[in-house]
């Protein structure tokens, strides 16, 4: 039988440690309350990041918007042309949020070159009722510069449902086979929703339409909204581009059979749905067809509202949610020199409307492999040979269904939760809205099994798997990932310690720390602003992190048993090794073709993961300080030690001047593995592992500034180009620039600037000169091509690979809000101490 998932929502539903403040019950009720106000306020959204226009509830099972559309003025184009999932090969020119709040909503707009058209959706969210209150939509298409005057653009909105619940037409609508006069509104009830409404406009009077020429084959009008109501198996629901191409084709088919090539009717007529009404109908799809410019509404009115959504209601509210937006952006980001310019303000604004806009909801099973073969164990040599046939032979079963609400990293090409990018991202979400990034920590959360696990990509469901290549669906309860949410949990922890300042908070003993709850809190911040809000929060949450860190304790642990490890001081147990390893990936590490040892040895050790134990160490710590588990905390704080000890003792080569993996040679001695590149920065890029008068420090900073390793005018390269695998193979992290590791970079960097050393002058001119030739080069990017993209060219700064790749490179966003090397020491004051480290200072 599989583990059981553990579920945090409620929260309060797992045990929870005595908080500091005694008012439990209390703690409890405000808690509750929270989470129900924050459903409300986030029920919908654009939650459906893998669609250019999506629109659903955070509920696994309910109603479904989306849409297509295509140029139709020519046969050629609908063929392949029909937008609708983001798709890395549509010949766009930019697809942009240009502003959005899943709170509110905001604008995007999609420039098809493809379809010679500029799509703009407005998407808000009006507040009323008992059920996440109403919302609309007001799309607008403007034919590009290169159109022809009069073309043609059909576009499909469809409504479908999921579990229980109706929707219809109105009744008293005369169906018409030659189309729907006027709007069209459809009406339904779920039991999560209660009653709506969903209207479709017929928009302004500036709409033109083809004119209906004289063909016998000419059974609809256009000047009306074509309907069609089918009845679809639910798991069929979401092949909402097939179905409607199945409906499409079957009109073609009728008429090839009346008409040659040369008498068929214009395309416009030709590539529309049948009019038809079925029994039971759970997709409900409306076609318009436009010629030039156009405009329309959808609008979804909550039965519990006090007033329906209109029209006129939806263009009051527009302006509403762009000034809301300017104003909370302006409060959260403070764009510092030199990019405090105005063009770099469209482009800071777009960097977090496209990160909000790619959030999600998925829901659905997962394929998980619980077969705990045996060959998985990796404790003999050549064990890739058999864990890889293991991996084949192993499909998995379905597990589920599960949710998540997540961020994602692509919206064409990665539409799913992934561990490794989520920490990154909830970097950027906490400054916007740290409740919201706390509503997403809480859902991963609840994708935590009964022994600590978390899959490293979530794929939830068929839409998902559909994007996913079959031999990666699979999930491995014995693969980790590198454990970025507790970047997340570091951020918030300094968010609480700045914000509840002496004179707001007191010591009651140790390091607990008992937060005052009388402040006024903020609707996007109340998790820190209120004290009682918060503790009982951690103390929510504590159980579960505790067993996920346990998890990685027992799974990832190496062995410095079997082989023998030559050290100048005492090496205890904590070391580590990805598992999952074959000769040219290490998926698990999140940096996939990164060299490694060569070959795979059961003996090698991985520094990038002992790093990242040393970061959840001491993020376990604080924990535990703050919710009075001082037992635990004199626990981590051993481990802490420990792990640190034996990362500099058997990962530091005094030979090459780096920090290295090892491995065990022919000759059963371990050896240094050493490919200069992001794993030699790891100790310095997380953890704070390496101090500012550490004597490894120089090393690392040459491995940074030199051009012959990993600088570049774009930022640091992944690999040396002294490296013999530098740009060889797949070259996915052989030399190409990526963002989250040159953001730990900055991060480290600008850290250490502002603390007394001997290598502070020349930091404080390398965090300088990094900070400005990321930024620059990702705004140049997409100054030129309209995307941000996942990787960035070392020899020409050329953004490569998906796009658009809204994930972890819009933290250019955060670097953008950095001060400049000229302020470091004057602002010293206003940023948080970093984690005090003399335990460790004898034993480095």
């Amino acid at each position: 039988m599989a583990p059981k998932t553990l579920l945090l929502a409620p929260l309060f539903l797992l045990s929870t440690a005595v908080s500091a403040t005694g008012d439990l019950h209390g703690q409890a009720i405000l808690f509750n309350e929270n989470a129900r106000a924050t459903n409300q306020s986030l029920l919908w959204g654009a939650y459906r990041p893998g669609l250019y226009v999506g629109v659903k509830p955070r509920l696994p099972k309910s109603l479904n918007i989306g849409a297509l559309w295509s140029r139709v003025d020519d046969y050629k184009y609908p063929s392949q042309n029909f937008r609708y999932t983001c798709e890395q090969g549509d010949d766009m020119e930019g697809y942009n949020w240009e502003e959005y709040d899943p709170r509110t909503g905001g604008r995007q707009v999609i420039k098809d070159k493809g379809n010679s058209i500029d799509i703009t959706t407005e998407f808000v969210k009006v507040e009323g009722g008992d059920h996440g209150g109403s919302w609309g939509i007001r799309v607008k298409g403007v034919p590009r510069a290169d159109a022809p005057k009069d073309i043609a653009t059909t576009f499909i909105f469809y409504a479908s449902l999921e579990g229980e619940g109706h929707v219809q037409l109105k009744e008293g609508v005369v169906r018409d086979l030659k189309g729907l006069e006027g709007t069209v509104t459809l009406t339904g009830n779920t039991p999560e929703l209660g009653d709506f409404q969903l209207d479709i406009t017929e928009g302004p009077e500036t709409n033109q339409y083809p004119e209906t020429p004289e063909h016998e084959a000419i059974d609809t009008r256009l000047d009306r909204t074509l309907y069609r109501a089918a009845a679809v198996p639910e798991k069929n629901i979401w092949r909402a581009k097939q179905l409607l191409f199945f409906y499409l084709q079957e009109k073609l088919n009728e008429l090839t059979k009346k008409f040659t090539k040369e008498t068929m009717p214009p395309p416009e007529w030709s590539f529309t749905i049948q009019p038809n009404v079925e029994k039971d109908a759970n997709m409900h799809i409306v076609q318009k067809v436009f010629k030039g410019a156009f405009e329309f509404d959808v609008l979804f009115s909550s039965g519990s509202a006090q007033a329906p959504m209109t029209s006129e209601a939806l263009t009051k509210r527009i302006p509403q949610v762009e000034a809301d937006f300017a104003y909370n952006f302006e409060k959260n980001f403070k764009l510092d020199t030199p990019f405090d310019q105005p063009k770099y303000k469209k482009f800071a604004r777009a960097l977090l409307g496209n990160m909000l806009g790619g959030i999600g909801h998925f829901a659905g099973e997962t394929l998980v492999d619980r077969s705990y073969d045996e060959a998985y164990d990796e404790v003999d040599e050549n064990f890739w040979d058999d864990a890889s046939e293991a991996l084949k032979n192993n499909r998995g079963t379905f597990e589920g269904p599960f949710e998540l609400f997540t961020t994602t990293p692509s919206r064409s090409f990665f539409p799913r939760g992934f561990y490794w990018d989520e920490g990154f991202h909830q970097l950027l979400v906490a400054d916007w809205d740290t409740d919201l990034s706390i509503e997403s920590l809480k859902s991963w959360l609840g994708r935590m099994d009964e022994n600590g696990w978390i899959a490293r990509e979530q794929i939830l469901g068929e839409e998902a798997r559909a994007k996913v290549p079959e031999e990666f669906q699979t999930q491995f309860p014995h693969h980790a990932n590198p454990p970025t949410l507790f970047l997340l949990i570091e951020e918030y922890l300094n968010k609480l310690e700045a914000y509840h300042k002496p004179g707001k908070m007191h010591h009651a003993g140790g390091d607990q720390v008992v937060l005052d709850s009388s402040v006024v809190t903020d609707s996007r911040n109340s998790y820190v602003e209120n004290s009682e809000l918060a503790l009982h929060f951690l103390n929510q949450i504590y159980p579960a992190l505790r067993k996920h860190y346990k998890w990685f304790l027992k799974t990832q642990i190496a062995d410095l048993k079997t082989y023998t490890r030559e050290s100048d001081v005492p090496i205890t147990k904590y070391s580590f090794r990805w598992r999952g390893r074959t000769p040219n990936h290490c998926l698990a590490s999140g940096l996939d073709d990164y060299p490694r040892a060569q070959p795979p040895h059961p003996g090698e050790l991985h520094v990038d993961l002992a790093s990242w134990m040393v970061l959840l160490t001491r993020s376990m710590r604080r924990l535990a300080d703050k919710t009075s588990n001082t037992d635990d905390s004199m626990e981590y704080r051993d481990l802490e030690r420990q792990i640190v000890r034996n990362l500099n003792a058997l990962h530091w080569s005094e030979k090459d001047k780096m920090y290295c993996d090892s491995t065990i040679d022919e000759y059963e001695e371990s050896i240094f593995v050493c490919h200069p590149g992001y794993v030699s920065l790891f100790p310095l890029l997380v953890g704070g592992i390496v101090q500012p008068d550490d004597k490894k420090l120089p090393h690392l900073l040459d491995l940074i500034e030199s051009e012959d390793h990993l600088w570049t005018p774009y930022g640091l390269r992944s690999l040396s180009p002294q490296d013999e695998f530098y740009g060889k193979d797949e070259n996915y992290w052989r030399g190409p620039i990526w963002i989250n590791i040159n953001y730990l970079a900055v991060v480290r960097l600008r850290s250490l600037a502002k603390i007394p050393g001997p290598e502070q002058k020349r930091i404080r001119e390398i965090y300088r000169k990094l900070r400005i030739n990321l930024v620059e080069n990702i705004y140049k990017n997409w100054e030129e091509t309209g995307f941000v993209w996942e990787q960035y060219n070392p020899e020409d700064g050329r953004g490569q690979r998906s796009k658009p790749f809204n994930g972890w490179s819009a933290l250019a966003l955060k670097m953008m809000g950095m001060e400049e090397e000229t302020c470091l020491v004057c602002l010293e004051g206003d940023f948080v101490k970093e984690p005090e480290f003399e335990p460790w200072m004898e034993l480095q």
